[in-house]
């Protein structure tokens, strides 16, 4: 399940993110995508790939990674996040939920440390502070 509203376009900063075309209350569950589950051992191979910084770990203990289909992807970071994910790991499902209110035209982004406002510092250099 995707929003009809969700499209792709490029930001200023960070390449290409998820954006709306209408306004969107919060607690609006906007897509629903399948993943993909792989290994331990298929990580460490991801983990020298491009991949790399598309999956998540995946799994109660964390000990496997996915990768999310649909637009899950391509959702931006930011430490204040306007959305936030959520992971089915029986039905092998990734769930994205507005947490606030978000405006036509802007960007929809997430955490990728899980909460939405969870400050600790990412992997890679980021200009959201």
């Amino acid at each position: 399940m995707l929003k009809p509203y969700l499209f792709i376009a490029t930001t200023e900063k960070m390449g290409r993110g998820v954006f709306t075309s209408k306004d969107i209350p919060a607690d609006t569950i906007i897509e629903v995508s399948p993943v993909i589950v792989m290994s331990r051992q298929e990580r460490q191979l991801l983990d020298q790939t491009l991949l790399y910084n598309y999956i998540f770990e995946w799994g109660e203990t964390q000990d496997q990674c996915c990768m999310a289909l649909g637009l899950i992807p391509i959702y931006n970071h930011s430490y204040q996040s306007n959305c936030e994910y959520h992971m089915d790991f029986d039905s092998q499902l990734m769930m994205i939920k507005t947490v606030f209110d978000i405006r036509k035209g802007e960007e929809l982004t997430i955490n990728y440390n899980g909460e939405w406002d969870d400050s600790t510092k990412v992997w890679f250099e980021t200009a959201d502070v």
